[in-house]
């Protein structure tokens, strides 16, 4: 079965376009109007091996809140859509990564119950035009919508660029450990019969 989804989103402040392929090649074509968050994405998908679209225009006159939380709420509800009944998946998985003198661990349970958990300190208040204190939010919005416990924590580093880009790194890989598909398992990965 093809996992893949498309959702399109818009509000009074956004209008978002999201297209997942979790089986994909890392592909990805990004473009919110800011171009830090965009090579974000661009390394979830590289290390998640998944093709993204993102096409996002917003009120980015007023800031980048409503940009950057509605592509999260997207991309969260794309997951959610490609995954289906999430039968036969790993569920599970987690990953390190370092970025230079930065590292990140984040860890995935594709349960069905939203919930996340962020602990990373950031020492300037934007990284280009993304706000710092956007960051948290963004695993916030994916947990919710992807319906996903997140976990996801930078131990130590200096540079918040390589905090932040070990963290979307290891987003990536955690959600392709998670995602991938057990030949092993027949039904969904719950003694619960469902998720």
């Amino acid at each position: 079965m093809p996992r893949h989804a498309h959702i399109h989103r818009k509000t009074n402040e956004t209008e978002v376009t999201v297209s997942l392929d979790l089986d994909g090649q890392g592909d990805a074509d990004v473009r919110t109007g800011i171009g830090f968050y965009d090579h974000m994405w661009g390394h979830v998908a590289h290390h998640g091996l998944f093709n993204l679209t993102i096409q996002a225009s917003g009120d980015l006159d007023v800031d980048e809140h409503h940009t950057v939380e509605d592509v999260a709420i997207a991309f969260g509800q794309a997951l959610n859509a490609a995954l289906g009944e999430r039968a036969g998946i790993v569920r599970m998985a987690d990953a390190w990564v370092a970025m230079d003198e930065a590292l990140a661990h984040v860890v995935v349970d594709l349960s069905g119950r939203p919930y996340a958990v962020f602990d990373a300190a950031f020492s300037t208040p934007k990284i280009g035009a993304l706000g710092t204190s956007l960051i948290p939010h963004v695993f916030e919005s994916i947990a919710a919508h992807g319906r996903l416990n997140l976990h996801a924590r930078v131990l130590y580093g200096r540079d918040d660029h390589h905090k932040a880009e070990a963290l979307f790194k290891a987003l990536g890989r955690a959600l392709d450990a998670a995602t991938r598909i057990d030949p092993r398992r027949t039904g969904v990965p719950s003694t619960k019969g469902m998720l």
